[in-house]
C-alpha cells in the first residue's frame, strides 16, 4: 500500500528481456536507506518487488500482465521514473490510499500554464474508467496522488503545482505522454457493494 507521495526520482539504467517479462535496473542519485529484497516499491505507480539491490540501484521485474496494462513496457534507458516505497503503519498519509495496481494508461491531450507557474493538464482515459472520477476526487497518476479538477466522459483535468513539477517526472511530460492511472479504490468498493445488493441495477432502471 502506498499514499501517492513520490519519494525520489529514479532513472532506468538497464533493461533485460526475459521471454515475455522485463527486468529493470533502476538507479537513484541518493540511495534508499534500509532497502531489503522482497519489499514492495512503486515505479511510476506500479507495485513491484525488489529482487536485488546495490548502494545506488535496485532491480525489479515486470510480468506480461503488468507490461500490458502500464507504461512500463515503453520505458527506455535513462528514462526517469517516480519512486515510492510502501507506507508503514506510522506513516502520515499525505495523499490517499494507493494500491499500486494500475487500472489503465491515459494520454496527455493538453498542457497549458495557469499564470501561477502551475500547469493545467488534460488527460484522456478509457471511458470504462471515467465513471470512477469525480470533481475534487483523488486519482493516482504515475504513482502521484492528484486531485481532479474536472471529470468528463473520457478525460479529466488536473493541476501540477511547481513543487510537483520539481520533484517528480511531470517535468518531462509532453503531449502524447502515456501515464499510468489508478482510480480511487473506494469507488470500486462502492460499485461492488451496490451490484451485490442489486441496488445499482435498480437505480439504473428507474
Amino acid at each position: 500500500m502506498f499514499c501517492g507521495i513520490v519519494e525520489k526520482i529514479g532513472f532506468v539504467t538497464h533493461i533485460e528481456n526475459d521471454q515475455a517479462c522485463k527486468h529493470f535496473t533502476i538507479s537513484t542519485v541518493e540511495p534508499f536507506n534500509h532497502l531489503i529484497i522482497g519489499e514492495s516499491i512503486a515505479v511510476n505507480g506500479v507495485c513491484l518487488t525488489v529482487t536485488n539491490f546495490t548502494e545506488q540501484s535496485f532491480n525489479v521485474t515486470a510480468v506480461p500482465e503488468t507490461l500490458r496494462l502500464t507504461n512500463l513496457n515503453f520505458l527506455s534507458i535513462n528514462q526517469t521514473v517516480n519512486l515510492e516505497r510502501a507506507m508503514t503503519a506510522c506513516s502520515r498519509i499525505g495523499g490517499h490510499f494507493v494500491q499500486g495496481h494500475v487500472d489503465c494508461v491515459g494520454e496527455i491531450q493538453a498542457i497549458e500554464a495557469d499564470h501561477s507557474q502551475a500547469l493545467l493538464v488534460k488527460i484522456k482515459l478509457p471511458r470504462a474508467f471515467a465513471k470512477y472520477l469525480i470533481n475534487k476526487g483523488y486519482i493516482a497518476l504515475d504513482g502521484m496522488s492528484i486531485t481532479i479538477i474536472e471529470a468528463a466522459e473520457d478525460s479529466f483535468t488536473i493541476t501540477f503545482i511547481p513543487h510537483t513539477q520539481e520533484n517528480t517526472i511531470t517535468k518531462h511530460y509532453v503531449l502524447g505522454s502515456r501515464i499510468n492511472i489508478e482510480v480511487d479504490i473506494l469507488g470500486k468498493y462502492i460499485e461492488k457493494f451496490l451490484h451485490t445488493r442489486g441496488l445499482l441495477h435498480h437505480a439504473n432502471s428507474i
